[in-house]
């Protein structure tokens, strides 16, 4: 087993210090990138297109994510089976930790194993819980081999799934980060509040509770503060960078009247969310604003660029290596304010 350098501070370590960011949302780059197919979702670019992968990890670490979370969201047996790819089970999750040691070593940054919403679990099927506690079990022990800082399961709708993620990353003895999705009626899909699911994680051991995915920042910002006044841990928040809003509070659920050429339903949800995507300032408002509740774990997740994380980052006060080419609009050849501009370009700004 690898362990993880002795000087490098832990994921709790870290929190008692200030805000941790870790960069989500994956798949949704690397598919508008052309290397994951959107619907299945499932990591294929892990063994396909490596560098891809790892030229992403870098991008966001350049950004300002304190975490390399390895891509194993969905590269579990029941979504690998889908694609006829179960037999790359192991190969993709040992490869896919492998990929985030690499470039999280370059930067002093944590690692983070991955599980997630597993597609299989149903209250109503007690067989489930035992075929969902075996699948996570599988990926936190690929992830405790690999010498992982912490594990993180996210993007689960059932609380009771939840808590067998939460049980099986208890076994192994690792930092563990929690996070609901929460769809369109407030609630985990078993009819918990997020704030009372948040606490029932806690109190059974939870590290780090909260939100990711699915909701962007205005819709997920009002579940935050019962939350944090439900627990005694840190809270996570990770939404996704689309302007949901209270009539359309999922980015599922987002409608594009105007659009042209929209397949299906006018539904824009995954592939024609565009004109739905927040700002860097959006995401910095966001981050200050969460952070102003006490929400301590930051970071964004589907739909997720570069841009939006040094974006956070910066809101929260630091100046990672991407912050060197932040804007500056004083320099623009006509719109700037330099004197070393020539002065007809800046006059000519009104005709812009």
């Amino acid at each position: 087993m690898t362990s993880a350098s002795p000087t490098k501070l832990g994921l709790l370590a870290r929190l008692q210090q200030g805000p941790v960011i870790c960069a989500e949302g994956y798949v949704f780059e690397l598919e508008r990138r052309g290397y994951v197919q959107a619907g299945a979702f499932v990591p294929e670019v892990v063994l396909d297109h490596p560098n891809a992968l790892v030229e992403l990890h870098r991008e966001f670490l350049h950004a300002g994510s304190d975490i390399i979370e390895a891509l194993t969201y969905y590269a579990h047996r029941e979504k690998l089976r889908l694609i006829d790819r179960e037999d790359s089970l192991e190969e993709i999750n040992r490869q896919a930790l492998q990929l985030a040691r690499q470039v999280a070593d370059e930067g002093n940054a944590l690692v983070a194993g991955n599980i997630c919403n597993t597609n299989v679990y149903l209250p109503e099927d007690a067989p489930s819980a035992s075929t969902v506690r075996a699948m996570f079990a599988e990926q936190v022990g690929w992830a405790a081999d690999a010498g992982v800082d912490l594990v993180i399961a996210e993007t689960i709708p059932f609380l009771g799934e939840a808590m067998l993620a939460l049980e099986v990353i208890a076994e192994a003895r690792l930092p563990s980060v929690v996070t609901l999705a929460i769809h369109k009626n407030g609630l985990t899909r078993d009819g918990v509040s997020a704030a009372a699911a948040c606490k029932r994680l806690r109190d059974a051991g939870a590290d780090v509770v909260g939100l990711n995915c699915i909701r962007g920042p205005e819709t997920m910002l009002p579940l935050l503060g019962p939350i944090r006044e439900a627990v005694d841990c840190p809270v996570a928040a990770l939404p996704v960078p689309y302007r949901t809003t209270p009539d359309e509070p999922t980015f599922q659920s987002l409608t594009d009247r105007n659009g042209c050429h929209l397949p299906g339903d006018l539904r824009p949800f995954p592939t024609a969310l565009d004109p739905h995507t927040c700002t860097r300032y959006e995401i910095a408002a966001f981050a200050r604003q969460a952070h102003e509740l006490g929400v301590a774990y930051l970071g964004v997740c589907c739909g997720a660029g570069p841009h939006h994380i040094r974006s956070m980052a910066e809101a929260l006060g630091r100046s990672p290596k991407a912050s060197k080419y932040s804007p500056d609009m004083s320099k623009h050849y006509s719109l700037g304010t330099s004197e070393k501009l020539r002065a007809e370009h800046q006059r000519f700004a009104k005709d812009l």
